[in-house]
């Protein structure tokens, strides 16, 4: 199909109406697009003009709907509910800064009309979510993108909160870097330390001044248990946190009350038969992550085995009893 280039400037300020302006609730008549074309574009056409230009955005793959009431744009890529969904994993995510997180919601709802961009008011709530202070986390990712595709080796800094509530320095790092991975609503940097010769998991909102060498990164398949590459049902299903060490096989006993956080946290996959009251549960997961997800449950979760992290939650809890026998 030709089209005259007056054409389609007309056919893609119409297209750009029917995005920015128009929904089911919301349709424009003719006489509308004709007056929005001559204020916001200086485009001056006819009434059959509009309905042919309608026909041909349907004719090239864009669906719109003509009622009695006017015309609107039938689908987008973007469903509104999608789009909610969205925003909302940003506002969420407290590794995103404050000023990106304002800057991504913007562009997320630009993809629709005005009249969804009136119903998500709360994006501008974005300085009431507890955010980071890291503002080179898109310059990082990118950096991190382009040494892992070109199999190069990374150099860092790492940072943790201090006692002033800001982040401090804590090391130097040089990684070869496999895969960014986000975890329990965190950002993580999967690599392998050259120093320390292991896996580690490196918050990504807390890298800065991160550079990349011209060293090559050591090959993930040469590396005991990652000959098959990246298992990530080990992330989502073993590791509740982000340790590194060989998943076991952990024994517990459980009350029903906690099952459904059990599921929650390990799948589908885990082991459950009835004991007495309670429930006997196997999961298959990382023995010191293990540890700290155990004391969260102390009420309702009894490790029995492996023996040696039940040791763990038994001395910590001495420990802790201690501590709480004292006055302070």
């Amino acid at each position: 199909m030709e089209i005259s280039e007056t054409k389609k400037i007309s056919l893609l300020a119409i297209l750009r109406i029917l995005k920015a302006e128009s929904d089911v609730d919301h349709p424009l008549t003719h006489g509308d697009i004709i007056d929005i074309l001559d204020r916001d574009y200086g485009v001056k056409i006819e009434r059959k003009a509009v309905g042919r230009n309608i026909a041909i955005l349907n004719e090239i793959g864009y669906e719109t709907e003509t009622t009695k009431k006017g015309s609107y744009l039938l689908s987008r890529k973007f469903e509104d509910s999608e789009l909610h969904l969205l925003i909302d994993c940003v506002l969420s995510s407290n590794y995103i800064s404050e000023k990106h997180s304002a800057d991504l919601i913007e562009k997320i709802a630009g993809l629709s009309n005005k009249y969804f961009n009136s119903r998500v008011a709360y994006k501008y709530s974005v300085n009431e979510w507890n955010k980071t202070d890291n503002k080179t986390l898109f310059y990082n990712i990118e950096q991190i993108d382009e040494a892992i595709g070109n199999g190069r080796q990374i150099r860092f800094e790492y940072y943790k909160y201090g006692t002033d509530k800001k982040l401090q320095r804590t090391s130097l790092n040089v990684l070869s870097p496999y895969q960014m991975i986000v975890h329990n609503q965190k950002y993580y940097l999967m690599g392998y330390n050259e120093k320390w010769k292991n896996i580690v998991f490196y918050r990504m909102d807390r890298i800065r001044n991160l550079n990349l060498t011209d060293d090559t990164v050591t090959p993930l398949n040469s590396l005991e248990g990652y000959e098959n590459g990246i298992d990530y049902k080990m992330f989502s299903s073993y590791m509740p946190y982000m340790f590194a060490d060989k998943p076991k096989r952990v024994e517990m006993i459980v009350k029903e009350n906690v099952i459904d956080d059990v599921i929650d946290w390990f799948g589908k996959d885990v082991s459950v038969a009835k004991y007495g009251v309670d429930y006997y549960v196997g999961v298959t997961a990382s023995e010191n992550a293990m540890e700290y997800w155990a004391m969260q449950y102390l009420n309702s979760v009894e490790i029995i085995k492996p023996q040696s992290l039940r040791e763990k939650i038994k001395n910590n809890l001495a420990a802790a009893s201690e501590k709480y026998n004292q006055q302070p």
